[in-house]
């Protein structure tokens, strides 16, 4: 991932819902497919990405989500604004 060009809150949030798609897919594919190596490798360089966006994400604005990745300060999650904010 070129971690030098710069995205808006939106093209960012663009950016992440993309990879997601793309990652959803190759999982999908790769569960009917599972001797395809560069299907995985493909996976895991899309993964690798989504979550570089979203730490990327979280460190320039709010948590994404309310549990899972992010360990937020404590209420942070409701007192930000929501994403498509």
């Amino acid at each position: 991932m070129d971690c030098s060009c710069e995205y808006s809150k939106e093209n960012l949030l663009r950016k992440i819902s993309e990879i997601q798609f793309v990652c959803v897919e190759l999982n999908l594919y790769i569960d009917t497919h599972p001797e395809d190596e560069v299907a995985k490798e493909d996976y895991a360089c899309y993964a690798s990405e989504l979550n570089e966006l979203i730490n990327r994400y979280e460190e320039i604005y709010d948590p994404l989500l309310g549990f899972g990745l992010s360990v937020p300060d404590s209420g942070c999650w409701v007192r930000s604004a929501w994403p498509w904010e």
